[in-house]
């Protein structure tokens, strides 16, 4: 992705050796917001060898103002067997509350529709809490649709090691 100017002092571009004590800053932000702020176990080491490392799973796309950076897009490849594509998963998007209102959101989300469109790949995904109403709100404003018939499951901990262990 090249870097695209977003206001005179702000620029998004893809994340970048360099920028993970300030991705991770934003990820602690976004768990603090979404009321699980010791939920992160992430660390800056473990973001360079995920992003960075020689067979990356997942990317990143920033906004830096002023040289700090203020917005994030964490995400990686799914695949729909339905339309036998790639699509995008948003795992996570986060804008530092002081920088809202500068696009800067609206521009991470265009920037990984950009890419979507660019390599044929048929979805750009996620999941908001239901009671995040700024953000639900934002996104339809996108043009997103809510998947109402869907839910998410997950298995952690115990219950995904009693599951691997079945034979």
């Amino acid at each position: 992705m090249n870097p695209r100017a977003l206001d005179s002092s702000a620029v998004l571009r893809a994340a970048q050796p360099g920028d993970e004590a300030g991705i991770l800053a934003c990820i602690q932000a976004l768990a603090d917001y979404e009321r699980e702020p010791d939920a992160v176990d992430n660390t800056a080491e473990a973001l360079t060898a995920t992003l960075f490392g020689a067979d990356p799973k997942a990317f990143a796309h920033v906004v830096e103002r002023d040289g700090a950076i203020v917005g994030i897009a964490i995400w990686f490849l799914t695949y729909s067997t339905w339309t036998g594509r790639h699509g995008i998963w948003l795992e996570d998007l986060y804008v530092d509350d002081a920088q809202r209102g500068r696009g800067y959101g609206k521009a991470l989300i265009a920037s990984l529709a950009q890419v979507c469109v660019e390599r044929d790949f048929s979805r750009l995904e996620w999941t908001v809490l239901d009671w995040n109403a700024p953000a639900i709100a934002f996104y339809r404003s996108l043009g997103a649709a809510p998947m109402a018939e869907w839910t998410t499951q997950r298995l952690v901990g115990d219950e995904l090691a009693a599951l691997a262990a079945v034979r």
